[in-house]
């Protein structure tokens, strides 16, 4: 179904229309459960999930949680407690429900892993396969994602009155210390227009909210990574991000004799916060150079998960010169139907005359694989300048079989992985050492492209999982946003045989499993 252009791009519209027929909800809800729900998602909760967990560790896969409720282009999201997947998240208690969510979430993470290093004789190292992170995505973490909208409006103003030159496209180069303003309690309203004193409220808390979240990541030793945003949210996730990264990807100072130890699962392998970095934003190799010489300036760390991007028919729709054609898309299917009016009159907050992101998929797939290469460069001179804990890591996000290809091979070219063959066939593999595995992670989405990731797995021999599968979890009326919004994103990847060679391999393993060969 995923497969069908025109079936993919109606989703979200048929999907709403069923939900609204009396009977006919509860038949599509039993239907999605057991077909796309069961695909993509991991369960309804972590426990839920454990099964899921405990099998992906054997297969030598990690695991990256997010909590799948998101904010879609008209800011309104899926609820925690509610039945409509389109209530958005407006009271006081549903954003802090979120936040708690994240939080359990770390401790369970932390439990699983303390339990498969209770069976590999207490080891807690990273090398014992310490791979079981937690996603936060902060635009459901507010009252009102308007504020965010705000915060991000106040910077990209703020950066059009110190133009960076050569200039970099929207969203701009957001810092580190773009959050000091909003911290600081000396600073005037104007010194913060558009914002308003409740939109600075709001993000002070988030800020509060994220610190208790890495506090007790930190505690637990489990990574975190900031999910990218539309772009009209991100310069201000880019910051609050960056702030974090600033706070908490340093070493942390041995316990001295006298001190209380706090409990603590395993040492924190730094960096623990990561930011994701989007390639198909023009802005992509100008914003990572930058962040990479203000991590190196200020003394932390860096931890960058480079992604392609994930809502491109969103981000062209939104801006006001941009067409909707097909070749404005990242796939070669046609676009979906544009967000509402309003979304595009409202939402986009860009001031250059050209969208945010690249105008096709060649473009993008270039800035990723030479994003790569910098990434892969710079983690060689990581590893011959450390002293101590990782100033850099990086998860590379994708789907593209290419795109895995160009790093692996500059992890050879830069001496971080040595090609061997194995067995009479001499199939090619790549053997990764400790200090290399600590900083580098592939990552795929679950439930697509297991052909792909299981290659990797096979190919790669490494003390520690490398490969990472992002899995979303949530009660079905939380997550449908997240399911709509996957399979009109991934029709990309679908496209090219992809969905056909994925339906041979099932109907392969089917025959296999009845009739016991192929």
């Amino acid at each position: 179904m995923c497969s069908v252009p025109w079936l993919v791009d109606y989703a979200p519209a048929i999907l709403q229309w069923l939900g609204s027929v009396p009977g006919l909800k509860q038949v599509s809800e039993g239907v999605i459960r057991q077909t796309f729900f069961g695909q993509f998602v991991g369960g309804d909760s972590i426990p839920a999930c454990f099964p899921l967990l405990e099998r992906l560790r054997r297969e030598k896969k990690g695991a990256l949680f997010s909590y799948s409720v998101e904010v879609d282009a008209s800011g309104s999201s899926a609820s925690s407690g509610s039945s409509d997947s389109a209530a958005t998240l407006s009271s006081s208690s549903s954003h802090k429900q979120i936040v708690e969510e994240l939080l359990d979430s770390i401790d369970r993470a932390a439990d699983f892993e303390d339990g498969m290093a209770a069976g590999t004789g207490g080891a807690k190292s990273v090398d014992s396969g310490r791979r079981t992170w937690i996603a936060v995505k902060m635009s459901g973490m507010v009252p009102d994602s308007q504020s965010l909208l705000h915060f991000s409006a106040y910077l990209t103003r703020s950066q059009s009155q110190t133009p960076l030159k050569p200039p970099v496209a929207f969203p701009g180069c957001p810092r580190a210390s773009d959050m000091d303003i909003i911290l600081s309690s000396k600073a005037k309203a104007r010194d913060r227009s558009p914002m308003t004193e409740r939109d600075v409220q709001d993000v002070r808390e988030l800020y509060e909210d994220l610190v208790r979240i890495g506090r007790k990541a930190q505690e637990r030793g489990v990574k975190l990574i900031i999910d990218s945003e539309y772009s009209w949210y991100q310069p201000a996730v880019d910051s609050l991000s960056l702030a974090l990264m600033r706070q908490f990807n340093r070493p942390q100072p041995a316990p001295s004799f006298f001190s209380t130890p706090k409990p603590t699962s395993a040492l924190v392998e730094q960096p623990l916060i990561y930011g994701t970095f989007q390639a198909y934003l023009r802005r992509n190799p100008e914003y990572l150079a930058r962040s990479l010489k203000d991590a190196k300036a200020g003394g932390y760390g860096i931890g960058i998960k480079l992604v392609r991007g994930a809502y491109h028919p969103q981000e062209t729709a939104a801006h006001p010169s941009s067409s909707t054609s097909s070749s404005s898309s990242p796939s070669s299917s046609p676009s979906p139907s544009p967000p509402p009016s309003h979304a595009a009159t409202s939402l986009s907050i860009s001031p250059d005359p050209l969208p945010p992101v690249w105008a096709t998929k060649p473009e993008t797939d270039k800035c990723f694989d030479d994003a790569a290469r910098v990434l892969v460069s710079a983690l060689r001179e990581d590893i011959a300048q450390a002293q101590g804990a990782p100033r850099l890591a990086v998860m590379f996000a994708t789907h593209n079989r290419e795109s895995c290809e160009v790093v692996l091979e500059r992890m050879v070219e830069e001496g971080l992985a040595v090609r061997e063959r194995e067995g009479e066939k001499g199939k090619e593999a790549f053997r990764v050492g400790d200090e290399v595995a600590r900083r580098v992670t592939l990552g795929q989405l679950y439930g697509m492209n297991d052909e792909l990731t299981d290659s990797l797995v096979d190919k790669i021999k490494s003390s520690s999982p490398m490969l990472v599968k992002y899995i979303p979890y949530g009660e079905l009326s939380q997550v449908m946003p997240y399911l709509s919004r996957r399979a009109v994103e991934n029709k990309s990847v679908l496209g090219g045989g992809q969905a056909a060679a994925e339906r041979r391999r099932a109907w392969g393993e089917i025959y296999a499993r009845i009739f016991g060969g192929r």
